[in-house]
């Protein structure tokens, strides 16, 4: 038996306590380990060991060389990839016995209970610390904040991928490369060229100047000492100011002025990696550590502001205050009211609800209206960024995102919408939504709507999947090979509506079972186009908005549909919770966070759904204040 690594990450395909349950099939050579119950003992018999036992392993992957759910749980990777095969109906493969939908469903109910115990009954235990290069937001938003000024470099930095839960400020993805490296020594060059064009703003920076009784080097060297620990976010020891000053030197010697010459060692203090990356230090093998007093304010800058630490967390760094909870809970406070919490709203929001895609990947086709263009779009996508911004300012319940009587609007979506609200201009401002305004909710937004459809038509299959996969957290399989494409209008057929030719192409057996469980929560939104306005007929037949779930719950249109979710809002809590808290930790998840996020969803819950009581159980959390040692191992 190889020794096998404590997972530090699970793809964002792992959701909720479903993905605790899939990590546990936990096989041995002879039998399965004695926690297993019996029925899921035959499930494996059943279906998997056949293929995956021995040397002649399929995949070389051999069940039979783990011995406990520990085992399995410590080997993430392997069970990833399992994961994704069945529930995708890979496999087993066509030519192999396959497990009703019944059985799947009593296979991981079944396992439930179990694999919550052997996850979560050691105690909660905290990831590595980090050390990740800030993305190019991030990277940006501290340019701003460290000189003042609102310059923006992130146009000239690489575009980032998504990894975690999903986000672009995940560790797994953010490595440099070279390019990236070249990039932002172009950035930080342009930004002080910038700053030094700026009288107000070059004389903040460089704020001590030779003359008869202070030296160049001694002017340079109080420049870098100011400059410095904001810069690296921490104290700066002697001999890295020096580092930075010998830079300083060696282009005063070539000739250049003193402010030209203190600019090029700034420049070297901005592609450092104690500025590009954010480092932590890390635990002693094996071992639990609190975070470090600078490190906590780091995390809480970059969770809530994406952003550097201002003066205020600071200061408390360098009095080592940061571990009083209480202090901490105030700092919270203070930095969910503040304006910076924006930058945190528009980053998660629209990486979580996929609106940041508008306009990118994602393009309406422009014949669908004459209204739609650059200024729509924009603030198309930001109703919702300034939506979840005022739920996080004040304290509004989670559950406002399913259903609100509020949102954000300025003259030209308000028009869009066919909605008279009078006192709008061109900015976006909160607006009480009139009664039937159809709206309220991110259901009802017309960037959701857009990213949701195709770029010329409506798609309930889009829409359910979006509503599975981003509010629940239950995504659906992917849809097998070859399933015939949804037909569209033939030249001398008579119209039909998107449901009409849904129903014809759910007459495939093969299509039916998945298509049972996201085409009716799409029906309920068909009303909207994919523009996001209200319709009430399509190709000329009145629109049929009603739903039935496959457990037997009708509903009607996106209010009956908000009706229904909001009966399942813990669900909804415990995946935004999932997704706030791999975006706070920027990282995956582990088995035990997921069972930090139950804890923390129970908590929320009884506090009336609170979103700041989300938010400070996420900081007070065992995940975000402390660390582990890491530990050399290997998957089998």
């Amino acid at each position: 038996m190889l020794a096998i690594a404590r997972p530090i990450s699970i793809a964002p395909t792992l959701t909720g306590i479903a993905g605790i349950i899939w990590l546990g099939l936990a096989p041995v050579s002879t039998g399965y380990a004695r926690d297993i119950p019996g029925d899921v003992e035959d499930f494996l018999e059943s279906y998997c060991v056949k293929c995956h036992r021995g040397k002649r392993a399929k995949a070389k992957l051999d069940l039979t060389c783990f011995d406990s759910i520990e085992s399995m749980i410590a080997a993430p990777k392997t069970w990833l990839d399992v994961i994704s095969r069945v529930r995708s109906e890979e496999m087993p493969p066509e030519d192999e016995d396959a497990p009703t939908n019944e059985e799947r469903a009593a296979f991981l109910d079944r396992l439930d209970v179990s694999l919550r115990k052997a996850a979560c009954d050691d105690g909660v235990q905290p990831g590595p610390a980090i050390t990740r290069r800030l993305n190019r937001a991030e990277y940006a938003t501290t340019i701003r904040d460290l000189f003042g000024m609102h310059f923006d470099t992130a146009a000239t930095l690489p575009a980032d991928g998504a990894g975690g839960e999903g986000f672009d400020n995940a560790a797994e993805t953010l490595t440099l490369s070279p390019v990236h490296l070249e990039k932002y020594i172009d950035a930080a060059g342009q930004a002080l060229d910038y700053v030094l064009k700026d009288a107000e703003a070059r004389e903040r920076l460089i704020a001590a100047r030779p003359d008869k009784k202070k030296t160049a080097d001694r002017a340079a060297r109080e420049v870098l000492e100011k400059f410095l620990p904001r810069a690296f976010r921490r104290p700066v020891e002697s001999d890295e100011v020096d580092a930075y000053l010998a830079l300083f030197r060696e282009e005063l010697k070539s000739g250049e002025t003193f402010e030209r010459s203190v600019a090029y060692a700034l420049k070297g203090a901005l592609v450092s990696p104690h500025f590009v990356f954010r480092i932590e230090e890390p635990a002693p093998p094996g071992e639990l550590a609190e975070l470090g007093h600078y490190e906590i304010a780091s995390r809480l800058s970059y969770f809530l502001w994406g952003s550097m630490p201002d003066k205020d967390l600071l200061r408390l760094a360098e009095s080592k205050k940061l571990h009083d909870p209480a202090t901490l809970e105030k700092q919270v406070s203070r930095m969910l009211k503040s304006s910076r919490v924006r930058a945190f709203s528009r980053s998660f929001v629209e990486q979580w609800l996929g609106t940041r895609e508008l306009g990118r990947g994602i393009k309406p086709d422009p014949t669908l209206s004459r209204q739609y263009d650059a200024d729509l779009e924009a603030v198309m996508k930001y109703e919702p960024v300034l939506f979840f911004e005022e739920i996080l300012r004040k304290n509004i319940p989670l559950t406002t995102l399913i259903d609100a009587d509020f949102s954000y609007m300025n003259n030209e979506l308000a028009r869009h919408y066919r909605l008279r609200i009078g006192g709008l201009r061109e900015h976006p401002k909160r607006v009480k939504l009139p009664a039937n305004s159809r709206r309220g909710g991110v259901l009802g937004m017309a960037a959701v709507l857009a990213v949701s459809s195709y770029p010329h038509r409506t798609s309930p299959v889009l829409r359910g999947k979006w509503v599975l996969e981003t509010l629940l957290g239950t995504p659906p399989p992917p849809p097998p090979p070859n399933v015939p494409e949804l037909e569209e209008h033939g030249e001398k057929a008579e119209p039909a509506t998107i449901r009409e030719r849904l129903e014809k192409h759910r007459e495939n057996p093969i299509c039916a079972t998945c298509h049972d469980r996201i085409d009716p929560i799409g029906f309920g939104l068909e009303n909207y186009d994919v523009l996001g306005r209200w319709r009430d007929r399509d190709s000329g037949k009145a629109i049929d908005s009603r739903g039935r779930l496959p457990d037997g719950t009708t509903f009607d249109g996106p209010d009956g549909l908000k009706r229904i979710l909001l009966d399942r809002k813990r669900e909804f809590l415990e995946h935004l919770t999932t997704k706030m808290l791999g975006f706070a930790l920027n990282r995956g998840l582990t088995l035990e966070d997921y069972c930090v996020v139950r804890e923390i969803a129970e908590k929320v819950e009884t506090d009336d759904f609170s979103s700041h009581r989300l938010v400070h159980e996420i900081v007070r959390s065992v995940p975000f204040l402390r660390k582990s040692g890491t530990r050399t191992t290997s998957e089998p």
